[in-house]
């Protein structure tokens, strides 16, 4: 039996290009189906929005996402989540930060750390907090 996490981000209204900027990043397959397409309309002008989406990409990346109703409560908050970027070449994760860092604010420039070769923090244009590293062996 497999398991596996995928993160799964919540907007209101920007699903369809968050999900769209993350394919440009990462390649991969986009899947989208929208409140019309699932018969699931609440209010008609929402009806184009994303009830989900997803990006799935052959290196392994993989991001779900969907726009939240008007009829439920929402708030980005605070820093309620990261998602963390492992990989294991310097030249992937740093192709990898470059394209992410377009029209993002960047925290931590992606540069060498004391726990790993590479690491680095931004918050890209749709609010997401990324840790970006490249996973070294623990002594």
């Amino acid at each position: 039996m497999t398991v596996t996490a995928v993160t799964h981000l919540n907007f209101r209204g920007d699903a369809r290009a968050a999900l769209g900027f993350y394919r440009e990043v990462f390649g991969g397959e986009l899947s989208l189906f929208t409140y019309r397409d699932m018969d699931a309309v609440e209010d008609p002008a929402e009806a184009e929005q994303l009830v989900w989406g997803q990006v799935d990409a052959e290196n392994g990346f993989r991001v779900m996402a969907y726009d939240v109703p008007s009829s439920r409560l929402w708030s980005r908050g605070e820093d309620p989540f990261f998602v963390s970027l492992r990989g294991d070449s310097a030249d992937e994760i740093t192709a990898l930060w470059k394209r992410l860092a377009d029209g993002a604010t960047v925290a931590v420039p992606l540069a060498p750390s004391p726990w790993a070769p590479l690491y680095g923090m931004l918050t890209d244009r749709f609010g997401v907090t990324w840790v970006v590293d490249i996973a070294a062996a623990r002594p």
